[in-house]
């Protein structure tokens, strides 16, 4: 069961070690005081947006659509008694439109504490955990991820808290005890790390259901998470932290809370603005992209509002104003020739004189710098695309089962000497498996057969200095780590002939980039990630392309991988396949 709690406004907690003296008592209460002053306007305007319709819609209805966890999926919202959500617009259960939360929500006011009815705990008892999700923040995470976080994490109660840091297609900066920057690593995916337990509410709390009542007082929540805390450590329960990559939005403040509304008005089906009763729409205005109206609107003459934009009850924007990306809150009057951009007007009185004229237009403008966090747009922003329905989206993958179905069966019955010369020849295991990243730098292990004695990565370190190609790989002539029948199954690439499993598998491609590790990939500026796009191959456009000219082998990986995923077609794949085939038989023959 999923609990979303909007939060009371309580003062931030002072700490128990505070310095002496008086300027130290100065600058305390100074913090505490900036402290309890953002806490209050943050308060005031998600209290804004919940207590006024059709914001609290939208709100409530983009909260609902978050972290769904368990089997059960009721939702429970609970907001303070005096923001006085209008439930008749809220709860109205026949509508589709984007103005209402689903039916699985339920909106429950409380004074004081949180209470937890018994039909509460009854649904929570059917699943492992009783989640609890903070409703001033909207967070979006992998919930596969932190599911098996929490399958191996033992404690009785866990905050989660979403950094963004941790979240793919990021780049995190390694710094020295002095400042100075040490290296830097790439996060493909999502990552977990632990964290300590904060005294303020987290994005999302976990509970164990069979252990909730030891933290309720009298079937209701402590009043603040220090209390709960405490409970737990009352109780000799476990608890932990843990920091999980994803989006959160502050909806407390008018960035958050606007970049929120513009993503949850994204969603929606219809692209014509939404009118509710009462509202009077002047013929020679615009209305442009996804607008709400709530009721009792009127708009003037020549006005222009653009999408997408939520506009309160009874609103007047008088002639020529235009409402760009906004929401205004009720009652409010747009003086004419007003540009309102990117901005949330709360509500009269507003200082609309306090605002200065623009040099470049007659319009008095109020603009503040749109906030983009479009997760989806970001993490595959280098990643190329294709077709569902085209070669590359779809029978490429078709022919790479078959293909590798073919190659396997031919070469099954020579595999079996293979690994014994293996063993006869060199100490170790047949095959060797490798961490190298795929499709969208998910990790895979790539198989071959083992071509060189045990300990080589060591070996290679204290051959580093004397390697003969450039960037992050390593090569030499006469690799004294490779073993007698390991040189022969290079030459001819039958050591590659494990990876054609890899295929079937779905991790690799008979034709494609070249498989390569983490390590490597991070010495790549971000644009050439687009070698990820695809499935890493066998073979590719490097391999047979290749010049192995002094200090530019590593150029030539890249630039022959990113030409391959801009040229992909079954024309090449085949040209590729062809060659391949060719450079095959001429080594296999050199070989004797």
């Amino acid at each position: 069961m999923n609990l979303i709690i909007v939060h009371k406004n309580n003062p931030p907690p002072t700490s128990s070690c505070r310095k002496t003296g008086v300027g130290a008592d100065a600058k305390s209460s100074s913090d505490n005081a900036t402290l309890r002053s953002t806490s209050l306007r943050s308060t005031s305007l998600l209290r804004f947006a919940l207590a006024n319709e059709p914001i609290a819609g939208v709100v409530l209805d983009g909260l609902s659509r978050g972290l769904h966890w368990g089997r059960n999926g009721k939702i429970v919202c609970a907001v303070p008694e005096e923001y006085r959500i209008q439930k008749s617009e809220v709860r109205n259960q026949k509508s589709k439109s984007v103005l209402c939360p689903p039916s699985s929500v339920l909106c429950l006011p409380y004074t004081k504490n949180v209470p937890i009815r018994p039909e509460f705990l009854a649904r929570a008892k059917r699943d492992k955990w009783f989640v609890i999700s903070n409703g001033r923040f909207a967070a979006q995470i992998d919930s596969r991820l932190l599911n098996k976080v929490l399958t191996k994490i033992q404690a009785d109660v866990v905050a989660v808290n979403v950094e963004p840091d941790l979240s793919g297609k990021r780049e995190k900066m390694r710094l020295t005890a002095e400042g100075q920057v040490a290296g830097f690593r790439r996060l493909y995916c999502d990552s977990v790390e632990l964290a300590p337990v904060s005294t303020d509410w987290p994005h999302h709390l976990f509970i164990k259901t069979d252990i909730i009542d030891q933290v309720l007082t009298e079937d209701t929540l402590p009043p603040s998470f220090w209390a709960l805390l405490e409970k737990c450590r009352s109780n000799s329960l476990r608890s932990c932290g843990i920091n999980i990559g994803g989006i959160v939005l502050d909806l407390g403040t008018q960035d958050g809370l606007l970049n929120f509304c513009r993503i949850r008005l994204s969603k929606t089906r219809s692209q014509k603005p939404e009118v509710r009763n009462l509202s009077t729409i002047s013929q020679d205005s615009k209305l442009v992209g996804k607008v709400l109206l709530g009721k009792n609107v009127y708009i003037g003459p020549k006005t222009i509002v653009v999408g997408p934009t939520i506009i309160g009850d009874n609103v007047k924007i008088k002639q020529g104003a235009v409402i760009n990306s906004s929401i205004i809150g009720p009652e409010v009057s747009v003086p004419q020739n007003k540009l309102v951009q990117n901005r949330i007007v709360k509500g009269p009185p507003y200082h609309w004189k306090r605002l200065t004229r623009s040099a470049n237009n007659s319009s008095e403008q109020i603009y503040s710098t749109a906030f983009d966090l479009d997760r989806k747009q970001r993490t595959n922003e280098s990643f190329r695309t294709w077709p569902r329905f085209s070669y590359a989206g779809s029978f490429k993958r078709i022919a790479d089962c078959f293909a590798a179905i073919i190659v396997l069966i031919l070469f099954a019955p020579i595999i079996p000497f293979v690994a014994l010369a293996i063993k006869l020849t060199s100490p170790g295991p047949v095959f060797f498996k490798d961490k190298r990243q795929g499709l969208y730098g998910k990790e895979f292990n790539c198989i071959k057969f083992r071509t060189m004695t045990i300990g080589a990565e060591t070996i290679q370190d204290k051959l580093r200095f004397v390697s003969q190609v450039d960037g992050p790989q390593f090569k030499i002539d006469d690799d004294p780590r490779i073993s007698t029948f390991g040189s022969f199954l290079r030459e001819t690439y039958l050591d590659e002939i494990p990876q054609f499993i890899n295929v079937l598998l779905g991790q690799m491609s008979v034709v494609g980039p070249r498989p390569s590790p983490e390590s490597e990939n991070t010495l790549c500026p971000y644009w050439r990630d687009a070698r990820l796009s695809v499935r890493p191959g066998i073979t590719g456009l490097w391999q047979i392309l290749r010049t192995r000219e002094p200090m530019k082998d590593f150029q030539e990986w890249i630039h022959y991988d990113t030409e391959y995923v801009r040229n992909l077609s079954l024309r090449m794949d085949l040209w590729i396949s062809w060659k391949t085939t060719k450079k095959l038989f001429d080594n296999f023959i050199s070989q004797f």
